[in-house]
């Protein structure tokens, strides 16, 4: 996971706006000698990399680690004296635009935004997924969403969810729609946003390893037809407080891990798949159901899946999200 800012200056009057930047947006100047080892740290290692200095050393320095509009961190560049602040890469996935507002009104200057919508004061449908906490499936398809806005057309998210608020000019609900929201994998043409509203519960043996979890969890979102980026977080039961592989496992997808005991498990309202084995062991019948129910309030969407010693089921969240989209 990236965390931090990178700033680098290549003057001294560079390095001191670098160094107020820094303090300013809790940032670290590096000042390296050797700029192409500088920035390959950075790139991996950072959210945002700051130039200060030309375009063209910044342009240069980056290009060899570009990979894509939802993986690559936000990168801006600064002239020496604070007048100009142009977002290079990752303007809105990345936040580099807003980034750029901020570094702006340090310095006293001018953001240079050349987003299209953002110019036209229109719906950005990528900014409204990362401020919903919504992952872009397929990023190649937001020019086709952006441009049909640019031409003064509406555009329909087909979205199950309820969404308050104003909604945005040529933004309509329907279906089918230009952009889907949904946690089931589909063939669907439109732009498909994944919505992190589920949890895995799970169970598994004594010493399962974090790598036997890892491929039980594709194979249950493959098999039940299910994005892996759908899942926000894990529960399970207390007896699994200390299992090494499932830490492992859940920290290497971010999600918190809740744990629950067998008597509130037994309390965990629905109808489960039941087990002796599994209660001769835990004391209740079910693990990963009822843990999954458990920590949504009881919308299972998939029972109990075995593999490898592993069991895995979902729950859905009842979420309300709105139309806010942009910063401030």
């Amino acid at each position: 996971m990236r965390e931090g800012i990178a700033l680098t200056a290549f003057t001294p009057r560079g390095k001191a706006l670098a160094e107020h930047l820094a303090a300013e947006l809790g940032g670290i100047v590096r000042t390296e000698e050797n700029l192409a080892d500088w920035t390959q740290e950075a790139f991996a290692s950072c959210e945002a990399l700051i130039f200060v200095g030309a375009a063209g050393i910044a342009v240069r320095s980056v290009a060899p680690y570009i990979q894509s509009k939802t993986t690559d961190p936000a990168v801006l560049c600064v002239d020496e004296a604070g007048h100009w602040v142009v977002p290079l890469l990752s303007g809105h996935l990345g936040g580099a635009n807003a980034l750029a507002m901020r570094v702006a009104a340090i310095t006293g200057g001018n953001a240079v935004i050349t987003t299209a919508t953002d110019l036209n004061g229109l719906f950005a449908v990528d900014l409204w997924a990362k401020k919903q906490g919504m992952t872009v499936l397929q990023p190649e398809r937001i020019k086709q969403v952006s441009a049909k806005l640019l031409r003064g057309e509406d555009i329909v998210i087909d979205c199950p969810y309820p969404v308050t608020g104003s909604i945005p000019e040529y933004v309509c609900l329907g279906s089918p729609g230009d952009v889907l929201v949904s946690y089931r994998k589909t063939e669907d043409s439109a732009l498909q946003l994944a919505p992190r509203v589920l949890t895995l519960g799970i169970g598994c043996k004594r010493g399962t390893s974090s790598d036997t979890l890892e491929q039980a969890f594709m194979a249950f979102c493959t098999g039940r037809g299910i994005l892996p980026e759908a899942f926000k977080s894990a529960a399970s039961i207390d007896l699994k407080r200390d299992e090494a592989g499932l830490l492992r496992f859940c920290e290497s997808h971010g999600w918190p891990l809740h744990f629950y005991s067998a008597e509130e498990l037994r309390g965990a309202e629905g109808v489960f798949t039941a087990s002796n084995f599994v209660e001769s062991v835990t004391g209740v019948d079910n693990v990963c159901e009822r843990a999954a129910a458990m920590e949504t309030g009881g919308r299972l969407i998939e029972k109990k899946y075995a593999c490898g010693g592993v069991t895995f089921a979902a729950a859905e969240h009842y979420v309300n999200y709105d139309w806010s989209w942009q910063d401030g």
